[in-house]
């Protein structure tokens, strides 16, 4: 439940049991059967509130979509740069970003799907940029307006093209790289490491030209402090963002503003 929505319930319930409290003394002034007449009316007025907030079962409880929206996880600021280090566990689908046995940041990651796998081994981030957009696939828009999802290789003659947003974009691989992208429990990505919208603006500011990106099919810290992570829900069902707006650079900023410890 949100914890929104619980806090108005109990605000509710509050407000229902003070009133009772307050109008009971008052009953002793009415006859008994005006007396009886109170009772039902306020027992049929406050139970459904009262029962909201015990059961906690009211129809306002938000989707997984908006859960999604709200998915976010604690980062630290790094005392010294240079001792910040990346992990990535392919298995656990995990990532952790560490400055010496600290862990400044454990963040859920979508890898590559077995067709196209991440690559594994030892590299470096050698470039990042916020305003990132894929060479290869994204959207064409004919002249008249319609725009169509295509590779470039596709795009039709005379149509333009503009390459897929990929926001907070860090690279440790030639084309490949961390970058935002729509989170799911599975291997879903093309080789890159999609993270979750809120998160990616603070894995790009804890990172620097140079941090070294190990990724490997698991790593210790699986069994430890990446064991019971939340993840963010499938976002499979979701409907995808406009076509129009992936045109423009509204999706790279399409996030929380970013704290940390």
């Amino acid at each position: 439940m949100d914890v929104f929505d619980l806090n108005c319930k109990r605000q509710a319930a509050i407000a229902a049991i003070s009133t009772a409290l307050y109008a009971l003394p008052r009953l002793k002034k009415l006859g008994h059967s005006m007396r009886v007449m109170s009772i039902k009316f306020a027992f049929l007025t406050f139970a459904p509130i009262i029962s909201c907030l015990v059961f906690s079962s009211c129809s306002s409880s938000i989707t997984p979509q908006q859960r999604y929206e709200k998915y976010d996880r604690p980062a630290t600021l790094p005392i010294n740069r240079s001792k910040v280090r990346v992990k990535v566990s392919i298995n656990n689908q995990m990532a952790y970003v560490m400055e010496g046995a600290k862990a400044l940041l454990i963040m859920p990651v979508t890898v590559g799907v077995s067709s196209k796998p991440t690559p594994r081994g030892n590299f470096r981030i050698f470039n990042k940029t916020h305003y990132h957009r894929a060479n290869t696939h994204g959207f064409a828009s004919s002249p008249s307006g319609r725009i169509i999802p295509c590779y470039l290789r596709n795009k039709p003659a005379g149509w333009k093209f503009k390459g897929t947003p990929m926001p907070y974009w860090c690279e440790f691989k030639g084309a490949y790289g961390f970058h935002t992208g729509w989170m799911k429990p599975f291997p879903a990505s093309h080789g890159c490491l999609r993270m979750h919208k809120n998160i990616s603006p603070k894995f790009f500011k804890l990172v620097s030209i140079g941090t070294p990106v190990n990724i490997s099919y698991s790593q210790a810290e699986d069994a430890t402090i990446g064991r019971d992570i939340p993840r963010p829900p499938d976002s499979t069902p979701f409907p995808g963002n406009p076509r129009a707006m992936m045109l423009t650079n509204k999706f790279f900023t399409m996030h929380k503003n970013p704290s940390y410890n």
